[in-house]
């Protein structure tokens, strides 16, 4: 089930904020506006969402690789030391499904580090904000901690950006 979080912008103006279905949903019709570039962020990680949104005859289908592409499933390798093996072996569940839930709990308490937060919203900012004006002290301040200076130079940036910056939790 999806979970993360995602914000459009067109330019400096934030178009949503929501579940990824919703968001592409919703930025659709500015794909081809003129506006300004269309960006859809993570806000969980801060990564770039890239979206497919015209698909052409000339593009190759994807093959399918190993694993359940249906379901999301890429097969890869890991490489573990015997004890690891032994104590994934001993689980209830199998190797597979037991890394998997380690992985998504591991996931879950970095998305609630205060720390990944200000890095998920630099990574956004520098894509989105970096021509803004007085973006590097903005940027010390975001890496500093100190909210009320981001804010205060934020505040003199174009379209939704200063909104943006402040409802960051």
């Amino acid at each position: 089930m999806e979970t993360n979080k995602y914000t459009a912008f067109l330019g400096t103006r934030r178009l949503i904020s929501g579940a990824l279905p919703d968001v592409i949903e919703a930025a659709r019709p500015y794909s081809d506006n003129a506006q300004g570039p269309l960006l859809i962020f993570d806000n969980e990680t801060g990564r770039q969402t890239d979206i497919a949104w015209r698909k052409t005859s000339e593009s190759p289908a994807p093959r399918p690789g190993p694993g359940r592409p249906k379901l999301g499933v890429v097969s890869t390798e890991v490489t573990l030391l015997p004890r690891h093996w032994e104590w994934l072996n001993a689980q209830p569940s199998r190797a597979s499904a037991t890394l998997r839930k380690l992985v998504e709990q591991a996931m879950r308490q970095e998305a609630g580090d205060p720390k990944k937060r200000l890095e998920a919203l630099g990574k956004i900012l520098w894509v989105v904000a970096g021509n803004e004006p007085g973006f590097e002290e903005a940027s010390r301040a975001l890496y500093a901690g100190d909210r009320a200076r981001l804010a205060a130079h934020a505040s003199r940036w174009s379209g939704d950006l200063p909104a943006f910056v402040r409802d960051w939790s």
